[in-house]
């Protein structure tokens, strides 16, 4: 019985190649780990709702070695909260992504062809334009999507995160073992 396609069949080699060097994969929240919608409670606490999935994927990476961090112009709290529970790093308030992005990189030892940034709007463009790999979601708007080398099938919030994570795995020739073994060896 003849295997079925890897689910990156479809993703051209220079986007894998690109992948395969990521040792930062850096995200924005809103509109990305998030459906970009913004709920208040009736105290005026903001509201977020995050994907299970993209949860996972984040983890995986982080297990795997790979620095993961949440980088979003808007303040904390909720992001903070989610960055501990996921064991990544969180980056709150940041005026210039690119600036912070290349902070990470310094202290880390690391060039921006090793970085991965998702992002799906106008704050995220910058960093997109410098990074080894820029992805969207499936529904950024139009000036990230234009930014970006690769966009997800999956829209902010539903999966696009977790796509992004199972690319970059799969090009490292991680994805499968861990398929198979449920875990990160």
């Amino acid at each position: 019985m003849p295997h079925p396609p890897t689910p990156f069949a479809d993703v051209p080699a220079a986007i894998l190649d690109r992948a395969a060097r990521v040792r930062l994969a850096c995200f924005d929240v809103d509109g990305t780990l998030t459906d970009g919608s913004l709920g208040f409670d009736s105290e005026g606490r903001e509201i977020k709702t995050f994907h299970v999935h993209d949860g996972q994927g984040l983890v995986l990476l982080r297990k795997s070695g790979i620095t993961v961090a949440l980088v979003t112009a808007r303040k904390g709290g909720i992001v903070e909260r989610r960055a501990e529970d996921l064991g990544v790093q969180a980056h709150v308030h940041v005026a210039d992504k690119r600036e912070r992005v290349e902070s990470l990189c310094a202290s880390l030892g690391i060039g921006l062809d090793e970085v991965a940034f998702m992002g799906d709007d106008l704050a995220d463009v910058g960093v997109m334009r410098a990074v080894g790999l820029a992805v969207s979601p499936a529904d950024a708007h139009a000036c990230a999507g234009d930014s970006a080398h690769w966009r997800t099938r999956a829209n902010g919030g539903r999966g696009a995160g977790r796509e992004l994570c199972d690319l970059i795995l799969h090009a490292q020739g991680r994805l499968a073992g861990i398929h198979a073994d449920g875990r990160v060896s």
